[in-house]
């Protein structure tokens, strides 16, 4: 049987802040939360979940990478085309949700767009907010990034926030733990105003 709320994610990273969040910050519990091992594999998966979770819950969480607009444009159309009638022009900073008409058997909506649903980005810019304030081991981290000789550096720029934050984790009293457990660990701050908003958007959808 389909689960009727089911939170998809593009990796486990994902899937491991989330619980971790959830965990510390009174967060829903979520029936399902899928790894689609990558964003191609969650929008294809998408209209399939819209129809199998009848008057449930769907959420996504995914990058907005380089372009969040056209990122939630690829959203957007495929909820218009499953059906959705008032569907947001753009997304809503504290986590978009959609409800679906009264007469209808859709399930209701959800998408949050790391890191913060209006800037480009991805889980680890979300991540770098929860990284205690003024903390000069961060500092050191990256400067220490941004001091790589020229030639030496063998991550795109993109990627720099995951090089960072990882940089970052391997420093702590346990080293490279994953991004997950480092929230509970209390190396990334749960207690933030980020993370509060983000638990409030899955509250909203899954209550």
């Amino acid at each position: 049987m389909a689960a009727k709320q089911i939170l998809l994610v593009e990796g486990k990273d994902d899937e491991y802040v989330v619980k971790h969040l959830c965990g510390n910050l009174q967060g829903p519990h979520i029936e399902k939360i899928k790894d689609c091992e990558g964003i191609d594999n969650l929008l294809e998966a998408l209209p399939v979940r819209l129809k199998s979770a009848q008057e449930g819950q769907v959420g996504v969480v995914v990058d907005a990478d380089a372009n969040l607009a056209a990122r939630w444009q690829s959203i957007r159309n495929i909820l218009v085309t499953n059906g959705y009638i008032s569907v947001p022009v753009n997304p809503s900073p504290d986590g978009t949700v959609v409800e679906p008409t009264e007469d209808s058997l859709l399930p209701r909506f959800g998408v949050w767009i790391m890191p913060d649903n209006r800037t480009n980005g991805i889980l680890e810019d979300f991540l770098r907010v929860l990284v205690p304030e003024g903390s000069p081991l961060f500092a050191h981290a990256e400067a220490s990034i941004d001091g790589i000789p020229q030639g030496e550096r063998k991550f795109s720029d993109p990627k720099r926030p995951k090089a960072l934050i990882h940089t970052w984790l391997a420093w702590q009293e346990e080293p490279g733990k994953p991004l997950g457990t480092s929230i509970t660990a209390k190396y990334l701050d749960p207690n933030t105003p980020s993370a509060a908003v983000f638990v409030s958007w899955l509250n909203r959808l899954f209550s």
